[in-house]
């Protein structure tokens, strides 16, 4: 399952930094390697203690973490909607993300200008909103002029409904609130998600901070940004890129050793990275063995048969039953044998919800 998060942001604000830093892929060990697939998408791993636990358990030949893509998306300056900066790129780069990150700048340093000639973080904010709506605002009145009147006509039912639903994501952006904070129901979601509207992706915001303010969780200007995003609903990392760039250069334990000297359990990034994670409903199960132990990423809410799929077409077509056990119990109890002893091994079949750390064996016939 590949999913991506777009980073976005005014200039100087820290969103390059901070892409460098996951774009550093010689720090870590092989097997949770960051990496760079293309000049603007890097690919990290989703921090999981429960498989170095499986890990340790097993001895596999080989571990396969859970990854997420993270795009660098450039050109975001105001008129962007207009084909300001790379205007047209920077929109087509938008809409292929699942999920937006929005940088903000939260510190203040003369040496390097704001391209809006100070710092405000919710004028920045505003400034980044409101070319969003205003991209989404053009595909929705070219969409309306293309087939209002012959739906009117025609009366054909499946196009007065789609007439319908963008008039009110129409009115919605026109009062400057972004689709995602619209009720809609799954009709409309569903006549809606061909547009790929980028207000209606789920976004999170990164206060971007001195290295001095990690300490103390933030300052006025993160004050600002967490007030403004709760009123939307959305999330606030603090983080400084700068020192997460200066992080990815370290070796995991030196990684760990700072941290922990400075009080804090994981770094900005994988608080991100967790962050972005759930703000996507994602959830992990995992298969295990000597030959190999992996962690699947699969949307919360999907049954065994068609996380069966994520592994393979055939294990999905041929599914019989879903063997399950939970992490915490086998954690709990140390091993496969005491979990099967203890009546905790479970046979589930394809319509069974699966969890966050399920680890199964999915038996299948073709």
């Amino acid at each position: 399952m590949s999913l991506k998060a777009g980073i976005v942001g005014l200039p100087n604000v820290g969103k390059s930094t901070l892409f460098n830093a996951i774009t550093k892929k010689n720090i870590l060990a092989a097997n949770y390697p960051f990496a760079t697939i293309d000049p603007n998408v890097g690919v990290v791993t989703v921090p999981d203690q429960r498989l170095e636990f499986l890990e340790k358990m097993y001895v596999p030949n080989h571990v396969v973490p859970t990854t997420f893509e993270f795009t660098d998306i450039a050109g975001l300056v105001k008129g962007a909607s207009k084909g300001e900066g790379l205007g047209n790129k920077f929109l087509s780069h938008i809409r292929e993300v699942d999920a937006i990150v929005e940088v903000v700048r939260c510190f203040q340093d003369e040496n390097i200008i704001h391209v809006e000639g100070g710092v405000d973080p919710i004028r920045d904010i505003e400034i980044i909103n409101l070319e969003l709506i205003f991209a989404d605002l053009e595909i929705i009145e070219n969409r309306i002029e293309k087939i209002a009147k012959k739906a009117e006509t025609t009366k054909d039912k499946d196009a007065l409904k789609e007439v319908a639903v963008l008039k009110k994501a129409q009115t919605a952006l026109l009062e400057n609130k972004a689709l995602r904070l619209i009720a809609f129901d799954g009709e409309e979601l569903f006549l809606l998600k061909p547009f790929n509207f980028i207000t209606l992706k789920p976004l999170i915001y990164v206060a971007n901070v001195m290295e001095e303010d990690i300490v103390v969780e933030g300052n006025e200007y993160t004050k600002d940004v967490q007030k403004y995003a709760g009123k939307e609903n959305a999330g606030v990392i603090i983080m400084c890129a700068k020192m997460e760039s200066e992080l990815a250069e370290l070796e995991e334990s030196d990684k760990k050793a700072f941290l922990n000297d400075i009080g804090i359990h994981y770094s900005g990034l994988d608080k991100l990275i967790f962050a972005t994670y759930d703000l996507l409903g994602l959830q992990t199960f995992f298969t295990v063995g000597k030959d190999e132990v992996r962690a699947w990423t699969f949307k919360k809410g999907t049954n065994a048969k068609k996380c069966a799929g994520l592994i393979h077409s055939d294990i999905e077509r041929g599914f019989i039953k879903a063997e399950i056990m939970k992490f915490n119990d086998l954690e709990a109890l140390g091993d496969e044998k005491k979990v099967q002893e203890a009546g905790k091994l479970y046979l589930e079949g394809k319509d069974y919800i699966m969890e966050d750390g399920d680890i199964v064996y999915f038996r299948f016939n073709v």
